[in-house]
């Protein structure tokens, strides 16, 4: 049996979901419900040259990648509890940044698997029976916002499923396997999916049950949901959430950093001269 929650099989979940969707004409803010998050910290970063650091340990103005993720989650007034799930030989870190970041929603670091869609397998193992939508990161998105992440709840409690995303601005081409182009593809069609990714707990629990019973593999969560036949809905989240993948990265996510201080502070500076008036 792949998952039981509450005493129930994963079938009788799956036969409840109807009704949950049905039950969105009067829909309660996410804020008054039981929301987890699931956040996946256990990448190699090979791409960032093989040194001794793993990409979610590097640090950006002093503060390691995978903490800004978990600071955006803890600052989220929608997040109830948040599961990270690392490297084994990471996990006792976390202690560390709980303590030492005020990471209090924090409630369990699990050992991951070896692939992504693994280890989330392994957080929705410790996901709280109260859980009534689950957000799942990339830790190495640490630019993502409180913002960001309540907008995903909002729209998975709307829809069932939502997703931060960007529109596509560059020119897309087919190519076979040579590299001659095949075709161009219709931008206005396409989107860059990025995390978090958040679902009804139910829903989410169901694809993954889908998924493990005919050995689906998929590269995100959203495939997992359209695999089981779930419509899953994009939010522009603009181009800031990047992920950390290669060193230039650490460069661009420091820019970003930055870009956002002054904004800040311009604004600070405005509000102080209106109230001079």
């Amino acid at each position: 049996m792949f998952y039981q929650r509450n005493g129930m099989t994963m079938n009788k979940i799956t036969s409840c979901i109807s009704d949950t969707l049905r039950s969105g004409a009067g829909l309660i803010p996410p804020k008054k419900r039981f929301n987890s998050a699931i956040v996946l910290a256990g990448g190699m970063g090979t791409r960032m040259g093989g040194g001794k650091v793993t990409k979610q340990m590097m640090r950006i103005d002093g503060i390691p990648v995978v903490v800004r993720s978990l600071l955006a989650f803890q600052n989220c007034e929608y997040v109830n509890e948040i599961i990270v799930v690392g490297r084994e030989e990471e996990l006792d870190y976390y202690a560390d940044f709980s303590e030492s970041f005020g990471l209090s929603k924090i409630t369990t670091v699990v050992k991951g698997g070896k692939t992504r869609q693994e280890s989330v397998f392994c957080g929705i193992q410790k996901i709280s029976d109260k859980s009534e939508y689950l957000a799942i990161h990339d830790g190495a998105r640490c630019l993502v916002t409180s913002e960001i992440i309540q907008r995903t709840y909002d729209e998975a409690n709307r829809y069932g499923a939502a997703a931060a995303a960007e529109e596509m601005i560059d020119t897309v081409k087919r190519c076979d396997a040579s590299g001659m182009i095949k075709e161009t593809l219709d931008r206005s069609e396409l989107w860059r999916v990025q995390t978090p990714q958040t679902f009804k707990t139910n829903i989410y629990l169901a694809a993954a049950y889908t998924a493990d019973k005919e050995k689906y593999e998929a590269t995100d969560d959203c495939m997992l949901a359209e695999h089981a036949g779930f419509r899953v809905k994009l939010i522009d989240c603009g181009h800031e959430n990047i992920k950390i993948t290669c060193p230039q990265d650490l460069i661009i996510a420091e820019a970003i950093l930055t870009a956002r201080k002054i904004r800040i502070q311009k604004e600070v500076d405005k509000q102080n001269k209106s109230k001079k008036r």
